[in-house]
């Protein structure tokens, strides 16, 4: 039986995952799908968003009779991307669940001017089921702020420990912890 059923695919964030990241890692095992963005150095919100719903409107899988779901899989800003896509998107019943790793606080003080068209951060309960992993020491988000944005999104919260911002700096090659959540996340997506 196919561990990963549903279509995935895998939004990075703010400059795109390198090759050691474990998005890249997941994209080279597994085919999955990795969204690209026209500018990853000054994301634009809109952009994003709109490109997000591009893609899966052009997917055959999601429409029509015995449509499957897609498996949205972020990293970073790509986990502000969901949140603000599914405020506003039409399509969101092409999407049945998202894993949302490493939320950033773009509304912190530090945060680079690459990032404050990404304020406020949206914080409307998503859609569709989701689990957010918030590592304890993400120098990109205090980890009171990265629990709340998972409330708030109605996200199931899980805590690595520290894994820093879980990106290839965190040496976690394909994290297989990772790989296991996203296939607890499959049976969410089928309902």
């Amino acid at each position: 039986m196919d561990p990963f059923p549903h279509p995935i695919y895998l939004l990075p964030g703010w400059l795109n995952s390198g090759p050691d990241h474990w998005q890249s890692h997941w994209e080279r095992e597994f085919g999955f799908t990795r969204i690209e963005q026209s500018d990853w150095e000054w994301p634009r919100r809109g952009d994003w968003m709109a490109r997000l719903d591009e893609v899966l409107l052009q997917d055959p899988r999601l429409s029509g009779p015995g449509a499957e779901k897609a498996v949205l899989v972020a990293h970073s800003l790509g986990c502000q991307l969901v949140a603000s896509w599914a405020e506003h998107s039409r399509h969101t019943h092409r999407v049945g669940a998202a894993l949302l790793v490493a939320p950033p606080d773009t509304e912190r003080e530090q945060a680079p001017p690459q990032l404050h068209n990404w304020r406020p951060i949206r914080r409307q309960r998503l859609p569709f089921a989701s689990l957010a992993v918030v590592s304890s020491d993400d120098p990109y988000c205090e980890t009171a702020r990265g629990a709340q944005m998972a409330a708030d999104w109605g996200s199931q919260l899980v805590m690595p420990g520290a894994l820093g911002h879980i990106n290839s700096e965190s040496a976690l090659g394909a994290w297989p912890d990772g790989l296991a959540l996203l296939k607890a996340l499959q049976d969410a997506a089928r309902q």
